[in-house]
Order: structure tokens, then C-alpha cells, then sequence
């Protein structure tokens, strides 16, 4: 009990529920296998199973719990911890973001049914889940007055990607790593990492500001200098543009939380942040590193600076093209797009001869295209983006609510941070895939929840709907289960890629049963078969990637099957 004689706002659920977040917030960034073979998925269906465990077991203690009294809004929870903003009611009605993020998930899951490659649409659509799970997660928990720990804990993912990434800059080599885009780190792209430290560093700067004690200012400040060098050593112009972009915002956040009453920001850790930012950039421009760019300037990150807008030539010109095509797939598909998670599967029929996305085989070069915008347009469709540009756009709104509207300088200061985090997003996503992947979704996804509640935004904006609290509890075991379902999917995944990685017969022939999506193991599976066992698992193959040279290959002369012959090349 408090000293006002109310329940505890924290209970051993959200309690169980923020350690949890902290275990995911190690194991989302160092989840990674060494099946070299599976240069993309080595990386990330462990960190995608991290995830929906995460997300699955927050949903179960979160969504759909009791409301707090408007008496206990204000109370300092047991055991320390920041009280609540204000004495404002704390609700778990919905708001207009929530019933656009829901509206989003709903047609992302109908979108699925247009799908030629169903596997690809669940692994998708299950991404957008956890996201959303998270998202909710964390608002709850910063109603529960630990905000600022659900904050610092999406800070720490992303300084845990940025240290690996600077592992294998100055030196590290395993086989956890890849040689391709250097330092990926276990992300395998210095690309990802990159996205990760831009949308990562106004987190980890709130955490500076906002640490109880020296010792977790420090260590924030540690990760702040660890991303600032990540970043700079990627090279990545995205990532440059999305941390140029966020600096506004984070100013504004800093301005008006130096003019409101209550924690306003120290001198001391205002010294703090600057001394990270310029340690971590200043080492990262001395301090000889291992990598080896293919350039002709002296200096390749001034040179990539000075092409960050450039779209004429190299990966600015491709993704125009890209873009371009991708627009043909919507026109051709106005309604649910492609199929959510479906863009490698019908991109090589829009993309003409010579295309760069393309390589050998009319295989895509990524199983997503360079936007995250780009392929919600195309998979999922126009109406699909207009509803998770509603979700984007609210929190903006919300943010600029907070910073002016702020009463409190932690109201102010964490909304900045949220429009910071949030532009940062954006402009990452409009070069690369980065929500639609796993540990970009839960950093971003718990940081905007935990920070939307920080700053009273959701107060501020009121709720439009509250349904009973039974239908509440109903949709987070619904949620919760299709996580542990999708868990269980890249758990098998997962296995079923050391299984193929043997090279054994018998063990592929496992691993097609445990990941009947692959269509890398349905191809091999069809070269080393023979007799009807080919010709299912050859058609089993294109039916995977129509398009794909490979398949139309193996299933040549091959007679389409009989239901009966679907079921069993779905259990071969």
C-alpha cells in the first residue's frame, strides 16, 4: 500500500513485464546463428523469435489490465520510481492512434489472404503484431510511473547493436559476423545497425538527462558515444539524414524543459551528453579501424555526407527505380496490394531486364524494397499506409502537444524526445526497411509507447472509445497467442536452417517439414529428390516464387498437384 492507503501502482505483472523488456533489450541485438548459407535470415528469424516472445508475454500482463483510479494518478509507486504526471484520470481508453494502429493490423491480416506466399504473409503480418503488442505494452508500464525505464531499455538495445558493431570495426572476427556489409555487426549491414543508432541516440540522450543516479547516467552516456561512433563508421546517408531530422525536435524538447518547473535538465548532464557525442565522433574519425571502403576520397565519410541526397546514381538512382515499379505493383493491386510481406514475390514481373534489385535467378536482391513506405503501399495497400501514416501522424501530433502544451519539464522533455524518435524513424524507413523488421520494431514501437504516455500526449488528445474490459482482455489473448504461435514458427525456422546447413538428405527433407515456407530448402530439396518426391517439392517451390528461374526449372514437366499431393508436399 502507499502512504495514501491506495493499491501499489506497480504489481509483480508489470514488474515481470519490465524484465522481461530488459532480457529482450540484450537478446533482440546479440540473437544471431552461423548458418552462412542464410546470410539474411541467419540474422534475423533468432532476433524475430526474441521478439514475439517478448512481445507475447508483455501483451499477456499488460493489455487489457484494470485501469488506474484518477486518485492514484500523481502517487509515487513502491519502491521509487518517477510518480505520474499529474493528477490527470488514467484511462486504457482507446484513442484515435489506437483505432488507426488497429485498423492498420486489420488490413495488414486481410491483405494476407491476397497473398500468393502465405509463409511470407504470416511472418510479416506477426512483425506488425509484436510491434503492436509493444506499443501498447509500454504505455501501460508508463502509466505504472517506470517510463523512464521502458525508455532506458530501448536506449540499451540500441547501444548493445552499436557495440557490436564497433567490435568488428576495430578488429573482432567470427563467424556471427558478416563480411558483406561491414561493420553489420550481428546484424549483418552496417545499414541496419546504422538505422538502429539514429533512431537509438534521442533515447539514450532522455536517459542521460533522466537517470536516477550517476552510474545509469553514465552508463547511458556510454551508449550514446557507442552509437555516435556506430554511426559514423556505417556510413549510411539514411541514417545521417534521420539523425539530422531529429535534432529539431530534441532541441525544442530541450528549450522548453529548461523554462517549466520540476526535473529540468543539469548542467552536469547537459556536460554529460556532450562529452559522449564528441568522444564517440572524434574516435570514430581517428582512431584506425580494420574496414576497408572502396573509395577514392581521402576521407569516405565526408564523402558520404556530401552524398546524402544524392539520387542520381548508385543506390539513391536504384531506388528510384524501385520505387517506380513498386507504384505499377499498387496500380495493379489498389485494394490489399500484393499480399502483406509478398513485394519479392511479384516485384520480378513489374521490374524490366536489368533492373538492380534483381540478381540471377529473377530473384530480388532483398525480400523487402528500400522503404518501409514503399512496401506497406505495395503489399498491403494505399489504404493500409493511410492508416499506419494516421498512427505516425498522431504521435507527431501528440509530441508537438507535449513540448508547448507541457506543464512539466518532463512532460516537455519527453515529448521532444518522442518526435525526435519518431522523425528518426521516418526518414530510416524511407530509405530501408527498418519497422518492418524485428529489433527496429521493438525499440521503436516501446519507445513511442513509453514516451506518448511520459509526456501526457494520450491525456492531452482524450479517448474516443473504451470498450468493456472483458473484450480488452479477450484481444490480448488473442494477441498473445498469435505471438507464441509465431514464436514457435521461427523457432522451427531457425532449426530447420542448422538442419539444412548439414547438407544431409534426410535432415533437409526435416527441415522442409519444419519450414515448409523456405524456399531455399524446397529447391534443394527438389534437386537431391527424385520421382514424385521432386516434382512435389519442386512445385512446392514455385508455388513459393512463381517467378523465380530456379523453380520454373525444377518444375518443368512436373503436372500440378491434386489436393491430395498439395497436403503431402506440404508435409514433406
Amino acid at each position: 500500500m502507499t502512504s495514501s492507503g491506495l493499491a501499489p501502482a506497480i504489481t509483480s505483472s508489470d514488474r515481470l513485464a519490465l524484465r522481461t523488456l530488459q532480457v529482450g533489450a540484450v537478446a533482440v541485438p546479440l540473437a544471431v546463428t552461423s548458418y552462412k548459407i542464410f546470410e539474411l535470415d541467419r540474422f534475423f528469424l533468432p532476433k524475430e523469435l526474441v521478439v514475439h516472445l517478448c512481445a507475447a508475454l508483455c501483451a499477456a500482463l499488460c493489455i487489457g489490465r484494470r485501469p488506474l483510479p484518477a486518485s492514484v494518478a500523481g502517487a509515487r509507486p513502491i519502491g521509487g520510481g518517477e510518480p505520474f504526471l499529474s493528477a490527470r484520470p488514467v484511462s486504457q481508453g482507446l484513442t484515435w492512434v489506437d483505432l488507426a494502429l488497429v485498423l492498420f493490423l486489420a488490413l495488414s491480416l486481410a491483405s494476407c489472404f491476397a497473398a500468393p506466399n502465405p509463409w511470407l504473409a504470416a511472418r510479416a503480418l506477426s512483425i506488425s503484431l509484436a510491434g503492436a503488442a509493444l506499443f501498447w505494452s509500454a504505455r501501460h508500464l508508463a502509466t505504472r510511473g517506470i517510463g523512464d525505464q521502458v525508455v532506458a531499455i530501448a536506449g540499451a538495445a540500441c547501444a548493445i547493436a552499436a557495440a557490436t558493431s564497433l567490435l568488428q570495426a576495430y578488429g573482432v572476427r567470427t563467424d556471427f559476423f558478416s563480411l558483406n556489409r561491414a561493420p553489420g555487426g550481428t546484424f549483418g549491414n552496417r545499414n541496419f545497425v546504422a538505422h538502429l543508432s539514429a533512431i537509438g541516440g534521442p533515447l539514450l540522450v532522455y536517459t542521460v538527462l533522466r537517470a536516477r543516479g550517476v552510474p545509469g547516467a553514465l552508463g547511458a552516456a556510454l551508449g550514446l558515444a557507442a552509437t555516435t561512433a556506430a554511426l559514423v563508421l556505417s556510413r549510411s546517408r539514411g541514417a545521417y539524414l534521420a539523425t539530422a531530422a531529429s535534432i529539431p525536435p530534441l532541441a525544442i524538447g530541450l528549450w522548453r524543459a529548461g523554462k517549466l518547473p520540476g526535473a529540468r535538465p543539469g548542467v552536469m548532464r547537459a556536460a554529460m551528453l556532450a562529452a559522449a557525442i564528441g568522444v564517440g565522433a572524434a574516435g570514430a574519425l581517428t582512431v584506425p579501424n580494420t574496414l576497408n571502403w572502396k573509395t577514392n576520397s581521402d576521407n569516405p565519410y565526408l564523402e558520404s555526407v556530401r552524398g546524402v541526397v544524392d539520387y542520381r546514381s548508385g543506390s539513391g538512382k536504384g531506388r528510384l527505380k524501385q520505387y517506380t515499379n513498386s507504384v505499377k505493383m499498387t496500380a495493379a493491386h489498389p485494394l490489399l496490394g500484393v499480399g502483406t510481406g509478398n513485394w519479392s514475390v511479384r516485384y520480378p514481373r513489374y521490374a524490366p531486364d536489368g533492373d538492380p534489385s534483381l540478381v540471377d535467378g529473377n530473384m530480388t536482391a532483398n525480400p523487402w524494397p528500400s522503404s518501409d513506405w514503399v512496401a506497406v503501399l505495395s503489399e498491403r495497400g494505399p489504404a493500409a499506409l493511410l492508416a499506419l501514416g494516421g498512427v505516425l501522424l498522431g504521435l507527431a501530433v501528440w509530441a508537438h502537444a507535449a513540448a508547448w502544451r507541457a506543464r512539466q519539464a518532463e512532460e516537455a522533455l519527453a515529448g521532444g524526445v518522442l518526435g525526435a524518435t519518431l522523425l528518426a524513424t521516418v526518414v530510416v524507413g524511407t530509405f530501408d526497411a527498418v519497422i518492418l523488421l524485428a529489433a527496429p520494431a521493438f525499440v521503436a514501437w516501446t519507445a513511442f509507447g513509453a514516451l506518448a504516455e511520459r509526456s501526457g500526449s494520450p491525456t492531452m488528445a482524450g479517448r474516443v472509445l473504451r470498450p468493456p474490459r472483458g473484450l480488452r482482455r479477450l484481444g490480448a489473448l488473442a494477441l498473445a497467442l498469435l505471438l507464441i504461435a509465431s514464436a514457435v514458427r521461427s523457432l522451427g525456422q531457425t532449426i530447420a536452417m542448422g538442419l539444412f546447413s548439414t547438407g544431409n538428405a534426410s535432415a533437409i527433407a526435416m527441415a522442409a517439414r519444419l519450414d515448409p515456407g523456405s524456399y531455399r530448402v524446397r529447391v534443394r530439396q527438389a534437386e537431391i529428390a527424385s520421382g514424385r518426391r521432386r516434382c512435389e517439392a519442386a512445385l512446392a517451390a514455385r508455388s513459393l516464387y512463381p517467378e523465380a528461374d530456379a523453380a520454373r526449372r525444377l518444375a518443368s514437366g512436373c503436372r500440378r498437384p491434386t489436393s491430395t499431393a498439395r497436403r503431402r508436399a506440404g508435409g514433406a
